[in-house]
C-alpha cells in the first residue's frame, strides 16, 4: 500500500450568498475566509455576488460566460463553502442565481454549508433547503454544518468572533471538509466517470 502523504493544497472557494445591504453574513464570510487562508491544506478565494454580472432578463448556465472567474474557479475547485443567510425559511435569490450558472463543473466535489440568521436557529432551515439544491448540482454535502444564530451579537465592532465556543465547531467543519474534498479529489483523479474527465493527481504538490 502506498503511504505517500497527500500534500497538494485543496482549492476551496467561498461563496457569500446574499447581496442584501448591511448584510451581517459578510462578517461570517470574512471569518471563514480568514480561517481557510490560515489552514495548511487549503487555498481559497471569496466570491461575492455583488461583484458578479447577474442580469434580470436571463438565468441559468447562460450566465457563466458573463462570470468567467467564477466558472474557472469551480472548474479548478476541490470543494466549495457556501455562506447562506436565512431569509423567510429559505435562501436568497442571488445565491440560487449564482449556483445555477454552473452544473457539470460541480460534480463529485465537496460542499460545506454555513447557515446564518438573526434568530435562534442559526440558518438551520436554509441549510435543509440547500441540501436538495446542491445534491441536484452533483455536489457532495459534508455533515458538519456551521450555524451562526443571533449573528448581530456574535462579533465585536472590529469583526472578531466573540463566542469562543464556536472555535471547536469551526475546526470540525474544516476537518470534515478537507477530508471529503481530498477523498473526492482522489476519486476524480483515479476513477473514470461519465460525468467528468479525470483531474490532476491529488497526491502531488501544487504546481507554482
Amino acid at each position: 500500500m502506498n503511504d505517500e502523504p497527500l500534500h497538494r493544497k485543496l482549492f476551496i472557494p467561498i461563496l457569500l450568498g446574499t447581496v442584501r445591504k448591511e448584510r451581517k453574513s459578510e462578517q461570517v464570510a470574512k471569518l471563514i475566509l480568514g480561517r481557510a487562508q490560515a489552514h495548511p491544506e487549503i487555498d481559497t478565494q471569496l466570491f461575492d455576488p455583488r461583484a458578479m454580472v447577474i442580469p434580470m432578463d436571463d438565468e441559468g448556465q447562460a450566465l457563466k460566460k458573463l462570470n468567467p472567474e467564477w466558472r474557472d474557479a469551480i472548474v479548478r475547485a476541490d470543494g466549495l463553502i457556501i455562506i447562506a443567510p436565512e431569509y423567510n425559511h429559505g435562501y436568497s435569490g442571488s445565491l440560487k442565481l449564482v449556483l445555477d450558472m454552473l452544473l457539470k463543473e460541480y460534480i463529485h466535489k465537496a460542499v460545506a454549508l454555513v447557515g446564518v440568521s438573526a434568530g435562534a436557529w442559526g440558518g438551520t432551515r436554509v441549510i435543509e433547503k440547500l441540501v436538495g439544491v446542491v445534491r441536484e448540482l452533483g455536489l457532495v454535502v459534508t455533515f458538519t454544518d456551521l450555524n451562526f444564530s443571533h449573528v448581530e451579537s456574535r462579533f465585536d465592532p472590529n469583526g472578531n468572533l466573540i463566542d469562543r465556543a464556536m472555535n471547536p465547531r469551526i475546526d470540525a467543519f474544516f476537518d470534515e471538509l478537507t477530508w471529503m474534498a481530498r477523498a473526492l479529489c482522489l476519486g476524480r483523479s483515479t476513477l473514470p466517470s461519465k460525468h467528468h474527465e479525470q483531474s490532476g493527481d491529488c497526491r502531488a504538490e501544487a504546481e507554482p
